[in-house]
C-alpha cells in the first residue's frame, strides 16, 4: 500500500512524496509583484511533494484582493523567478495557481475603477480584502458586477493562456487552474451565480463550457501533463450554490478526463470548514473521472490530519493529500508528519498582509 511519503508521478511532475501544500492567499505582494521574502517562504516549505502557489491573478481584471500577486506583467514574472529558483534549489516542485476572481472583487481593484465581471450581474454576498493609503488592511463587501458579454470570453481565455505561458517562463513546473471557491470558473458552473441565456448558461453542459474551454486553452499552451485544476463541489465559499452538485461535478470530472491533466485537486466539504456540510459522493466523482479515461493524480483536501491522510492514500481513495493552514505554521510539515511530531499552532491574525512575522518566522524542529 502506498504511504504519504512515497513518490508520485502526476503527469509530467515527479513528486518526492504525496504531501501537497495547498494554495494560500497571504496578501504580501504590493503592486501584484511577489517580494523577495516570498522566495524564503516557499523554499522553507519545499520538502512538500508539490507546492501550489497562492492564487495568481491572470490579469488586473482577475484580481479580487489587495496585494495578491499576478502573472501578467514583466516585473511579476521576474519576481516569481526568484521564488521558483529558491524552491528548485531546495529540491522542491512548484506550480502556479492561476486565478480570475470574477465577481469577488471591488471597483478599487479593477482597471479604471470599472465593475467586476461575472457570468451574470448577481452580487456575491461575500467580502474582499483591501489596503488603505496608510497600509492598513481589512475586509469589505464585494462590488456589484456586470455580466460578461459572450464576445469578451475569448479574451479571458487568452488571459489564461498567456498566464500559463508566463508561469513556465517564470520557472514554475506547471499550473493549477483555480476552478473552486466561488471564483469565475466556479461562478459559471453554478446555477446560483449563472443565469445566462446563451451557450454558457442553462443546463449543466452549457454551464461547464467555460471551465472546459479554460482547461483546453491552458493545456493547449503548456501541455496537459503540466496542468492541474482545483474544484470544490459543495463549498458555499463566496456565495456560490447549486441544487444538484453531484451530476454537475460528475459531468465536470468526465470533461476533465479528456485533457490528460497532471492532477485534479478536490476540496471536500466547505472550504476551511466542515467536511460534511452537504451530502456528496467523492468516490463516485473520482470513479467518473477514471472511467472516462482520466489518469491524473487525485489530490484530496480540507480538514485532513495525519491519520485521515494516511488512510486516504493507503486505501487508494486519494493519490495525495493537500494541507493548507498547517503549512503556514509548520514549514517542515513533511518531517513533522513523518515523525508524528507536535505541530505549531498558527496565528490567524497574520494570515493576510503584513511582513515577516507569521510568514517566514515559524520555527522548525531543528
Amino acid at each position: 500500500m502506498p504511504t504519504l511519503f512515497d513518490p508520485l508521478t502526476a503527469g509530467e511532475l515527479q513528486l518526492a512524496n504525496r504531501i501537497v501544500m495547498a494554495p494560500l492567499t497571504r496578501n504580501r505582494s504590493p503592486g501584484a509583484v511577489p517580494q523577495p521574502r516570498a522566495a524564503t517562504y516557499y523554499a522553507q516549505r519545499a520538502t512538500a511533494g508539490l507546492l501550489v502557489s497562492e492564487g495568481v491573478a491572470i490579469s488586473q481584471q482577475g484580481q479580487g484582493y489587495a496585494d495578491v500577486p499576478g502573472l501578467y506583467a514583466p516585473e511579476q514574472v521576474e519576481g516569481w523567478k526568484r521564488v521558483t529558483a529558491a524552491v528548485h534549489a531546495a529540491g522542491g516542485r512548484i506550480v502556479a495557481q492561476i486565478w480570475h476572481v470574477g465577481r469577488v472583487s471591488h471597483v478599487s481593484l479593477q482597471p479604471d475603477g470599472r465593475a467586476p465581471v461575472a457570468p451574470s450581474a448577481i452580487r456575491a454576498n461575500s467580502k474582499t480584502f483591501l489596503v488603505d493609503a496608510g497600509g492598513n488592511g481589512g475586509f469589505v463587501a464585494t462590488s456589484e458586477p456586470r455580466a460578461l458579454e459572450q464576445a469578451e470570453i475569448p479574451g479571458i481565455l487568452d488571459d489564461y493562456r498567456r498566464a500559463a505561458r508566463a508561469a513556465i517562463e517564470a520557472g514554475f513546473d506547471g499550473v493549477e487552474i483555480h476552478g473552486a471557491n466561488g471564483y469565475l470558473v466556479d461562478q459559471f458552473l453554478r446555477s446560483g451565480s449563472n443565469r445566462r441565456g446563451d451557450g454558457y448558461g442553462g443546463g449543466i453542459e452549457n454551464r461547464a463550457r467555460f471551465l472546459d474551454e479554460v482547461v483546453a486553452a491552458v493545456a493547449g499552451e503548456i501541455g496537459g501533463g503540466r496542468t492541474g485544476i482545483r474544484i470544490s463541489p459543495v463549498t458555499p465559499a463566496n456565495d456560490v450554490s447549486d441544487p444538484e452538485p453531484q451530476p454537475l461535478f460528475e459531468h465536470v470530472a468526465r470533461a476533465l478526463a479528456k485533457h490528460g491533466l497532471a492532477f485534479v485537486h478536490v476540496i471536500e466539504g466547505a472550504t476551511g470548514g466542515p467536511r460534511d456540510n452537504l451530502p456528496f459522493d467523492y468516490a463516485a466523482l473520482k470513479r467518473a473521472y477514471r472511467e472516462a479515461g482520466g489518469s491524473g493524480a487525485w489530490i484530496a483536501n480540507n480538514g485532513y490530519d495525519r491519520a485521515l491522510a494516511e488512510r486516504a492514500v493507503a486505501s487508494g481513495y486519494a493519490d495525495a493529500v493537500a494541507f493548507g493552514k498547517l503549512f503556514i505554521s509548520n514549514p517542515d510539515l513533511v518531517r513533522r508528519l513523518r515523525e508524528n511530531a507536535p505541530l505549531n499552532a498558527w496565528d490567524a491574525k497574520t494570515f493576510y498582509g503584513g511582513g515577516d512575522h507569521g510568514y517566514i518566522d515559524y520555527p522548525t524542529l531543528d
